[in-house]
C-alpha cells in the first residue's frame, strides 16, 4: 500500500483547536482514536501530537453524512 500524503493546505492542529472543531472532550477524543473511529493523532516529539486538519474536517463530514443518513 502506497503511503498517501495529506493535501498541500493541510494543518497541524494541536488538542484545543480540534476538541472545538469535533466538539468533543479529550477523553472522549483518545477513546475513538483507540477504537480506530477518529484519526490519530502525528507524534511532533515526545511529548506533543497534532492532528492532520483535513482528517479531522473529513470525520466531522463524516458525522454529518450519518445524520442526513448518506453512505460515506
Amino acid at each position: 500500500m502506497a503511503h498517501q500524503h495529506p493535501p498541500f493546505n493541510a494543518e497541524l492542529w494541536r488538542l484545543p483547536k480540534v476538541k472545538q472543531t469535533a466538539g468533543l472532550g479529550s477523553s472522549r477524543i483518545y477513546e475513538l482514536v483507540a477504537e480506530g473511529r477518529f484519526p490519530k493523532p502525528v507524534k511532533l516529539g515526545p511529548r506533543a501530537s497534532a492532528w492532520v486538519s483535513t482528517e479531522v474536517l473529513d470525520w466531522v463530514i463524516e458525522r454529518i453524512a450519518e445524520r442526513d443518513g448518506e453512505q460515506s
